[in-house]
């Protein structure tokens, strides 16, 4: 790419981001479920839905902590990801904890604020009663699918990391500037109890603390992943094409898209038919009930 194309990219890409069972019955039926479900656990309160049928499938919008949201897979994605895959899969969508732009809420936890995240994906397939599920993640969602790699290996059968978020050095500060002039400035309005002060660590521990790669696990991690990863990377501030490919040289059961796959626009069905043959070959044939 020359290096007028690669800046214009970066420009327009920084504006947008600155702006924007292990079981038998994890295969039954869903059906379609209304938005407004909603997943209770103490002073959390998570709104989700559950679409399609077949094995479970954990789908992470994009959009970072302002608009990760069940609504961003019809407006914000390449493709809507629901609608590909509800036919074969038991579509499992929620929104971020706290996301401005969605219904769910809950505690700012300042210490662990990745782990609080994955404790509510967890959560959320234990409430359902999944155990094995595959995920799929846009943006934000890849540091949550390595945290979740990270957490629950066992139950992780295949993931699919779509246009990854990451560190870049050039910009080290991309992330916790944008949340604090965007998303934490929004729910600061919403949550008055939740100060600035509160938000800045919070951000800081996110996105400072660990300033390296995906934020989330490390390169060593990545190396003794033994999970099936499927990689569609991408090029702009806030999802680095190096960080994408070198989780694929890394990770020893890792796969990866042609590059670019969002444009023209005529290869997106194309990338969407990989991710389709890569789910078929990983998921597992039966699976069982989580036990309560």
């Amino acid at each position: 790419m020359d290096k007028t194309r690669r800046s214009l990219l970066i420009t327009g890409a920084a504006a947008a981001a600155a702006a924007a069972t292990r079981g038998l019955a994890a295969q039954q039926p869903a059906g379609n479920q209304p938005a407004g479900t909603f997943y209770e656990k103490g002073s959390v309160r998570i709104h989700y839905q559950q679409t399609g049928t077949g094995f479970p499938l954990l789908l992470i919008a994009g959009g970072g902590l302002t608009a990760s949201t069940i609504s961003f897979f019809t407006r914000g994605e390449p493709f809507n990801a629901i609608e590909e895959f509800k036919s074969e899969y038991r579509c499992v969508a929620m929104d971020l904890r706290n996301a401005t732009a969605g219904l769910s809420t809950g505690p700012l936890e300042i210490e662990r604020p990745w782990d609080s995240y994955t404790d509510d994906h967890l959560g959320l397939m234990d409430h359902l009663g999944i155990d094995k599920f595959m995920v799929m993640g846009f943006c934000v969602g890849g540091p949550f699918i390595w945290n979740l790699l990270r957490r629950a290996p066992d139950r992780v059968v295949g993931a699919v990391i779509a246009q990854p978020s990451g560190f870049r050095k050039e910009m080290p500060d991309l992330f916790y500037q944008n949340n604090m002039t965007g998303w934490a400035a929004e729910l600061r309005k919403r949550r008055p109890e939740i100060t600035m002060e509160m938000l800045d660590r919070f951000l800081t521990r996110m996105y400072r603390t660990n300033a390296d790669f995906v934020f989330t696990v490390t390169r060593d991690f990545v190396r003794s992943c033994q999970t099936p990863i499927l990689v569609l990377p991408d090029d702009v501030p806030a999802h680095p094409y190096a960080v994408a490919m070198e989780t694929v040289m890394l990770a020893p059961k890792s796969e990866v898209s042609m590059y670019p796959w969002k444009e023209p626009k005529e290869r997106i069905p194309i990338a969407v038919r990989q991710i389709r043959s890569f789910m078929r070959a990983h998921r597992p044939a039966a699976a069982v009930t989580r036990s309560a």
